[in-house]
C-alpha cells in the first residue's frame, strides 16, 4: 500500500466513525510536514525559515 492509500484509508476511517472535525487537522498536519521536509531539502530553505 502506498502513502496515498494510507491517507485515503485514514480519511475513510474518520468518515465511517463520523469524526469529520479531525479531517482538517490531519490535512493541516500533512501540509506542515510537507513544508518542513521541503524546507530542509531545498535551495529555498533560507526563504522558508523566516516563516517559522
Amino acid at each position: 500500500m502506498g502513502k496515498l492509500g494510507m491517507f485515503k484509508e485514514l480519511i475513510g476511517f474518520f468518515m465511517e466513525r463520523k469524526k469529520y472535525w479531525v479531517i482538517p487537522l490531519v490535512i493541516l498536519l500533512f501540509l506542515l510536514a510537507l513544508i518542513i521536509v521541503f524546507a530542509s531539502t531545498s535551495a529555498l530553505a533560507p526563504l522558508i525559515y523566516p516563516l517559522f
